[in-house]
């Protein structure tokens, strides 16, 4: 089970890579629709590759909730522990 550092270390690198933003930009409270102006593509887009970073499927009304990097994080986190 990874710790929520780990995770959190991970989700982070995903958004700064895939809205290529430098790391010192991103933060837990960081808005996907917000701060990043992230539409609905790049939305799903990211939610892809954190189902394949963490080995899981985060369904679509799960993933409509994750607005910032730390609800993200929490659900990873909550959800890898049901395995």
């Amino acid at each position: 089970m990874l710790e929520k550092k780990v995770i959190y270390d991970r989700v982070a690198a995903l958004v700064a890579d895939h809205f290529e933003l430098s790391t010192d930009q991103i933060s837990g409270d960081l808005n996907f629709l917000n701060d990043i102006d992230a539409d609905s593509i790049d939305f799903v887009e990211l939610v892809l590759e954190m189902e394949d970073e963490f080995d899981a499927e985060i369904p679509d009304e799960d993933a409509d909730k994750l607005t910032t990097i730390n609800q993200t994080v929490d659900y990873i986190y909550e959800h890898q522990a049901k395995k």
